[in-house]
C-alpha cells in the first residue's frame, strides 16, 4: 500500500473511531432506525463493493501527484469541517434524523455557513478521496449525497416544528449543504 493510500485509510478509520466515541456524550433522543435502514444498507453495500473492486487502490490517472495533493487537501478540509461542526454542536449532536428531547438551535460556527455542515464535510472528504485515490468512490459519494439531502430534509421538518419562531429565518439566511449555492 502506498503512503497516500495509507493516509486515507488511517485517516478515515481515525475519523470514524472519533465519531463513535463522541456519540457517547450526546443527549438522548428518538431515532427512526427502521425507516432509514434500507438506504443505509444500500450505501454500505456499495462501499463494500467499491472496496472489493479496488477503490482503495490508485488506478491509472489517479496516481497523478497533483490529483493526490488536491484529493488529500479536500479530504482534510472536509473532515476538519465535519469535526468542527460536531464539536460546535456539543451534546446536541445525534445520528441522522434523531429527535432530541431538549433540542437547541445551533447557528454559530460552521452553522453560520450551512445548515448541515457535518454532511457537507463528509461529502467533501468523500470527493477528496475519489480524486486522490480512485474515481470508483464517486458512486458511493453520490449515494451518500442523496441520503444526506434526504436526512437534511427530514431534520429540517423536525427543526421547523421545534423552533417555529427562529428556524424559518435561519433557513432563509443559510444554505443547506454548499455555502452560497445549495
Amino acid at each position: 500500500m502506498r503512503s497516500v493510500e495509507l493516509v486515507f485509510v488511517i485517516g478515515w478509520a481515525a475519523f470514524w473511531l472519533y465519531w463513535v466515541a463522541a456519540a457517547f456524550s450526546m443527549k438522548r433522543g428518538r431515532v427512526a432506525w427502521g425507516r432509514e435502514a434500507r438506504i443505509r444498507l444500500i450505501i454500505i453495500a456499495v462501499a463494500v463493493v467499491a472496496a472489493r473492486l479496488g477503490a482503495f487502490r490508485a488506478h491509472g490517472f489517479d496516481t497523478n501527484p497533483w490529483a493526490q495533493a488536491i484529493g488529500l487537501t479536500l479530504w482534510a478540509v472536509g473532515l476538519g469541517f465535519a469535526i468542527w461542526a460536531r464539536v460546535n454542536l456539543g451534546r446536541n449532536w445525534g445520528t441522522p434524523m434523531t429527535q432530541k428531547k431538549e433540542p437547541e438551535l445551533v447557528t454559530s460556527g460552521p452553522y453560520r455557513l450551512v445548515r448541515h455542515p457535518i454532511y457537507s464535510g463528509i461529502l467533501l472528504a468523500g470527493v477528496g478521496t475519489a480524486i486522490g485515490l480512485s474515481w470508483l468512490w464517486l458512486p458511493v459519494v453520490a449515494l451518500a449525497a442523496i441520503y444526506f439531502v434526504y436526512a437534511a430534509t427530514v431534520e429540517e421538518r423536525f427543526m421547523a416544528e421545534q423552533f417555529p419562531e427562529t428556524y424559518p429565518a435561519y433557513k432563509r439566511s443559510s444554505k443547506m449543504l454548499v455555502p452560497f449555492v445549495f
